[in-house]
This record gives C-alpha cells, sequence and structure tokens, in this order.
C-alpha cells in the first residue's frame, strides 16, 4: 500500500463534507511505534492526529481498525498501545486482551 495520504471528501451532515484520510498500514505502524511504551493510548486521539498530519478533518476509523487486526496477526507493530483490552473490539486483535494485557505489562 502506498503512503502517498489519500484523502476523500465524506458526507458530514446536513450540506457540510469534510476531508476523511483513508491511512495506509504503514502510517499506522509509524504511529504505534510513535506511541508511549507499556501505556495504553488513545485510539482516537491516534487517528486525529493522524488526519491532522496531513490535513484531513478526520482518519477513517474503519480503515485503522482493518489495519490493527492486520497488525496484530503480523507482529509488525505495537498495536496492544492503542487497543483497550477491555473494549470488544480487542477480541479481534491475535491473542485477544490477554496478549494485550501482557505486552503493556511487558514494556512497562
Amino acid at each position: 500500500m502506498s503512503d502517498i495520504p489519500v484523502i476523500k471528501m465524506r458526507p458530514k451532515g446536513g450540506a457540510e463534507e469534510q476531508r476523511m484520510l483513508i491511512p495506509s498500514e504503514s502510517m499506522v505502524v509509524d504511529a504505534l511505534r510513535g506511541a508511549p511504551a507499556g501505556k495504553l493510548s488513545d485510539l482516537a486521539e491516534m487517528r486525529r492526529a493522524l488526519a491532522v498530519k496531513d490535513g484531513a478533518d478526520a482518519c477513517c476509523p474503519v480503515t485503522v481498525q482493518q489495519h490493527l487486526v492486520h497488525i496484530s496477526e503480523e507482529g509488525s507493530a505495537p498495536f496492544w498501545r492503542v487497543v483497550d483490552p477491555d473494549r470488544p473490539f480487542a477480541r479481534r486483535m491475535t491473542g485477544g486482551p490477554d496478549r494485550i494485557r501482557e505486552k503493556l505489562a511487558g514494556e512497562g
């Protein structure tokens, strides 16, 4: 996948539109590697930072979640830094909530 930011115009509500960043997996990997080790960071904040970095209003949450699932399967980046083990989404990660807790504890 290309590292060139893809920004699409999407309806925001009413007649408004927003610029939606569709991040590449490598963009998400870079953001994960920049998250503090041993600490659960806010996934929504990571998406906001990705959007701002590339001049968008928002970052596609579905695309980010798809990338996180793939990253957890490949073990290519510390996904556990942004996936809350107490949220249902954590069950989609390889190893589930227990692996996330172990990885966070191992870094701290």
